[in-house]
This record gives structure tokens, C-alpha cells and sequence, in this order.
């Protein structure tokens, strides 16, 4: 008896610390494909900007502007490049 319950206590505590790990890993990957979803983005919005004569610099910043704020991030690049 003493034995599962050993068992039980280490299964237990396994899954804690799995968790505890798993969180930022998840908050890392999250930020990571809000990044790649910005760049994509700025993709789009230089290609259409190029027969506009506007092109908008991709680098982790505006990356992630994008990422974070989605399509109202780009506009917000978008109008802050017209001001610029």
C-alpha cells in the first residue's frame, strides 16, 4: 500500500512540474507565431504598398506590432510610415 501511494504522490508531483515548465514554453510559442503572423502582414500590406510607393522596414519590432495588435497594428504602421 505504501508503495502506490509513493506512486501516487510522484505522478503528482511529475505533472506539477510538467506544468510549471509547459507555461512559458506556451507563452514563447505564442509570441513566436504572433511574430510570423506579423511578418506575413507586412508582407501583404508592402506588396499592395509598393503600388502605392510605401514600403514599411520588417524587423522584430514592426513584427511584433503587428503580431500583438494584428491588422490594426499594420494600419497603425501603415499611418505612422505616411507621418514618418
Amino acid at each position: 500500500m505504501d508503495i502506490a501511494i509513493y506512486f501516487l504522490i510522484g505522478i503528482v508531483g511529475m505533472v506539477v512540474v510538467v506544468k510549471l515548465f509547459s507555461w512559458p514554453l506556451k507563452i514563447l510559442v505564442k509570441l513566436i507565431l504572433n511574430g510570423v503572423f506579423g511578418v506575413l502582414l507586412l508582407l501583404i500590406a508592402n506588396f499592395i504598398g509598393n503600388y502605392f510607393g510605401m514600403n514599411i522596414a520588417i524587423n522584430a519590432v514592426t513584427a511584433l506590432i503587428s503580431g500583438f495588435l494584428g491588422v490594426p497594428g499594420v494600419i497603425f504602421l501603415i499611418i505612422f510610415k505616411m507621418i514618418m
